[in-house]
C-alpha cells in the first residue's frame, strides 16, 4: 500500500451564509417571519422598524377559506395596478358499552359524518377572552366540593390528565401506575385505582357535560344521562327521546352506525320506531362531541394573509395584487450608527462592524422574500383569474413546475414561497398553495380542470339535489360530463369522501321524515 498526494479539480456548490438565511426567510410564515425580525432588532442595535412602517393588524386576520363579505381590505394600497350547570350522575358508563372503536378517529368521524350537529350556544371566544381554560374552569368546581383530602387531590389530578378537549385517554390503571414506585404493593395500587374511579364519578358530574369519558360514544352517553336528570318528571315524550338515545348509544358498533344516520336500520336493530330513532339522531346530533372546544385557546388558529387581492377600480377584470404591508414592518440600518461606526477602523470595532453587516444581510434577505411572494402570488393570480371571478369550479390544474420555469426559479423555491403564505381575496383567505392541483380530463383535447374544481362542482350539485332522491355517484358522473368535466365513478366517489359527504343512500335515509 502506498501513499501520496493528489490534485483533483471539481466543482462544489457551497451555500453561503446569505443563501441560507435567504431560504430561511422564505420558508417562514408570516407569524414567524414577524417573530423573527422582533428577535434580531431587539438583538442587532443596527436594525430598525422604518417609522411609516405599519404595524401587525392582527385585527383584520380571517379564517382561511371564508369570506369576510367585502372586497375593500385595510392596509392595500391603492397605487398597484398588476400587481359551547353540570349535571348529576350517580354511576359511570359501564365498560361494556364504551365499544371497542378508538376514541379520536370516531370523535373525528362523527363530527364530520354524523347527524347534523348544531353545536353548543357558547361562544368559544368568549372562554378565550376571559383566559379561563377547561382544567382552570373544573378546578374551581373541584374547589367547591366538600371532599376528604385525599379524594380531592385524587379529583385535581384526574382534571390535570384531561386531554384539552376534555377527555381522559389514559385508562386509570395506566393513571396509577405514574404515582406509585415499583416496590409498592398491588393492594397499594389497586386502592389507588379504586380512588381514581370514585373521582372519575365526580369529575363526570362537572361541567361541561361529558367531560372525563374515554371515548366518544362515553362522552355522548354522560350528556343524555345529564340531560335525562335534568328533564326528570317532566315531559314523557323527551324522556322517550332521551331512552332510545340512550339505547342507540349503547349499541354495539355505535360510532360507526350513529356516524352512517340510517334510522331505519337502526330501528330494525332497537325493534322500534324509525320515526322516534329520527328524532333521537336528531338529539345526539346536537350534543357536543369535545366538551373542551368552548375553552380553546384561539390564539394559535389565526391567519394572517401575507397578499391582498382586489379588484382594480378601473377594470374590475383586471386584478390587483399587492403585499400586506401592515403585517411586515419596513426594515432599515440605523445610518447614524453605521457612519459611527465607518469612523473607527480599529480592532475594537470588529464585532461591531460584523453586526452591521449581519443588519444588512438581513434587510436584504427580507426584501428578497418579500418581491419573491409577490412574484409567485402574481403569477399564481394571472393563471387562476378564473376562479377570483366564478369561485373554486373554475380552477385551472396547475404544478408547482409551471410557476418555477415561467418565473425561472427552481420548484422548490416555489414550495418554500407558498407554504404557510395566505391570500385575502373577496372570496375568502387561501393559502396560496390551494391554488395548485392536478389535472381532470375535460375530454376534446381540453385542458381539464383542476381536482379541487372537480370537487366544488360535486359539492355543489349535492347542494342542489333533491334530498328525497340524492344524486348517486353513478348520476353525478352524468352531470359533471354535462359540464365537460369527465371523471371516473371511483374519482367521484374519492372526492365525495374527501368533502366528508356520505352516500346516496345515507342521505336519502337522513332525509325521510
Amino acid at each position: 500500500m502506498q501513499t501520496g498526494l493528489s490534485v483533483r479539480l471539481g466543482q462544489q456548490l457551497v451555500l453561503t451564509p446569505q443563501l441560507q438565511q435567504a431560504l430561511h426567510l422564505l420558508q417562514l410564515s408570516t407569524p414567524e417571519l414577524q417573530e423573527e425580525i422582533e428577535r434580531m432588532v431587539a438583538d442587532n442595535p443596527f436594525l430598525e422598524v422604518a417609522e411609516d412602517a405599519g404595524a401587525a393588524n392582527f385585527d383584520a386576520a380571517v379564517p382561511p377559506g371564508e369570506p369576510d363579505g367585502s372586497a375593500d381590505w385595510d392596509g392595500a394600497s391603492d397605487a398597484g395596478e398588476l400587481d359551547d350547570a353540570g349535571a348529576e350522575i350517580t354511576q359511570a358508563l359501564p365498560d361494556d358499552e364504551r365499544g371497542d372503536l378508538g376514541p379520536t378517529a370516531d370523535r373525528d368521524r362523527w363530527e364530520t359524518g354524523g347527524a347534523p350537529s348544531e353545536g353548543p350556544d357558547d361562544d368559544p371566544a368568549d372562554y378565550w377572552a376571559a383566559g379561563e381554560s377547561l382544567a382552570q374552569h373544573l378546578h374551581f368546581q373541584a374547589n367547591l366540593l366538600r371532599l376528604e383530602p385525599e379524594d380531592a387531590a385524587a379529583l385535581h389530578f384526574l382534571i390535570d390528565a384531561l386531554e384539552p378537549d376534555g377527555y381522559l385517554e389514559d385508562s386509570l390503571a395506566e393513571l396509577a401506575a405514574t404515582l406509585v414506585e415499583d416496590a409498592d404493593s398491588l393492594d397499594s395500587m389497586q386502592d389507588l385505582v379504586q380512588r381514581l374511579r370514585r373521582a372519575l364519578l365526580l369529575l363526570q358530574t362537572l361541567d361541561p357535560s361529558g367531560v372525563g369519558a374515554h371515548d366518544l360514544i362515553e362522552c355522548l352517553t354522560l350528556q343524555l344521562r345529564a340531560r335525562r336528570a335534568e328533564t326528570r318528571g317532566g315531559d314523557a315524550d323527551d324522556g322517550s327521546t332521551l331512552d332510545t338515545a340512550l339505547a342507540l348509544c349503547a349499541l354495539d358498533g355505535a360510532a360507526a352506525l350513529l356516524a352512517e344516520g340510517d334510522a331505519d336500520r337502526l330501528a330494525r336493530v332497537l325493534e322500534t320506531d324509525a320515526a322516534a330513532v329520527r328524532v333521537a339522531l336528531r338529539l345526539i346530533g346536537r350534543l357536543e362531541p369535545s366538551p373542551g372546544r368552548r375553552f380553546a385557546d384561539l390564539t394559535g388558529q389565526v391567519v394572517v394573509p401575507e397578499i391582498i387581492v382586489t379588484p382594480s377600480r378601473t377594470d374590475p377584470a383586471r386584478w390587483l395584487v399587492e403585499l400586506n404591508s401592515a403585517v411586515v414592518p419596513t426594515l432599515a440600518v440605523h445610518e447614524v450608527y453605521a457612519a459611527t461606526l465607518q469612523k473607527g477602523r480599529d480592532a475594537a470595532h470588529a464585532e461591531l462592524r460584523q453586526r452591521l453587516q449581519q443588519a444588512r444581510g438581513f434587510v436584504k434577505g427580507v426584501h428578497q422574500r418579500a418581491e419573491t411572494v409577490l412574484r409567485v402570488a402574481r403569477s399564481i393570480v394571472a393563471r387562476q383569474a378564473d376562479f377570483f371571478a366564478h369561485g373554486p369550479v373554475a380552477l385551472r390544474p396547475l404544478a408547482q413546475r409551471e410557476l418555477a420555469t415561467e418565473l425561472g426559479l427552481h420548484e422548490s423555491t416555489i414550495s418554500r414561497a407558498t407554504a404557510g403564505k395566505y391570500m385575502a381575496t373577496p372570496r375568502g383567505t387561501y393559502e396560496l398553495k390551494y391554488f395548485f392541483g392536478s389535472s381532470v380530463g375535460s375530454g376534446s383535447g381540453a385542458e381539464g380542470v383542476s381536482g379541487t374544481a372537480a370537487q366544488a362542482w360535486i359539492k355543489q350539485l349535492i347542494a342542489a339535489e333533491d334530498a328525497h332522491n340524492p344524486l348517486s355517484d353513478g348520476q353525478l358522473v352524468e352531470q359533471l360530463e354535462s359540464h365537460g368535466i369527465h371523471c371516473a365513478r371511483r374519482t367521484v366517489a374519492k372526492y365525495r369522501e374527501a368533502l366528508r359527504i356520505p352516500a346516496a343512500a345515507v342521505r336519502r335515509a337522513r332525509s325521510a321524515p
